[in-house]
């Protein structure tokens, strides 16, 4: 099927936007950046319940941003940055686009002669 790699990638780009959208989420991933821990220990500086720390950590999961392991009776998370990166490629796309029009806006500005008022 012709462009359904493409589509793919769409549809993990908007799962991953998505887990981003929400400030509590980018906090969990924040605090996994800095190395794995445990759901207890993520949802300690938050004012919100253990089980709704999870359906964050579910969101996440399904946007391939967490991974959790399982060593006996602990469950570690993880951030799995891949998602992230391809989520930076896509906004860089546009960060050229932008810069190629300031560019060109700056070039304009350069050859107006000044107003001699």
């Amino acid at each position: 099927m012709e462009g359904s790699g493409t589509q793919a990638a769409v549809d993990r780009l908007s799962l991953t936007f998505a887990a981003l959208a929400d400030p509590t989420r980018r906090a969990i991933l924040a605090r996994l950046a800095e190395g794995e821990t445990s759901v207890t220990a993520l949802a300690e500086p938050f004012a919100i319940s253990l089980p709704a720390v999870s359906k964050h950590l579910k969101v996440l999961e399904k946007a391939g941003l967490v991974a959790r392991g399982r060593e006996a009776q602990w469950r570690p998370c993880k951030l799995t940055a891949e998602p992230l990166h391809e989520a930076s490629d896509w906004v860089a796309r546009y960060r050229r686009f932008w810069e190629a029009n300031f560019d060109r806006l700056e070039a304009y500005l350069d050859g107006l002669e000044p107003d001699d008022g």
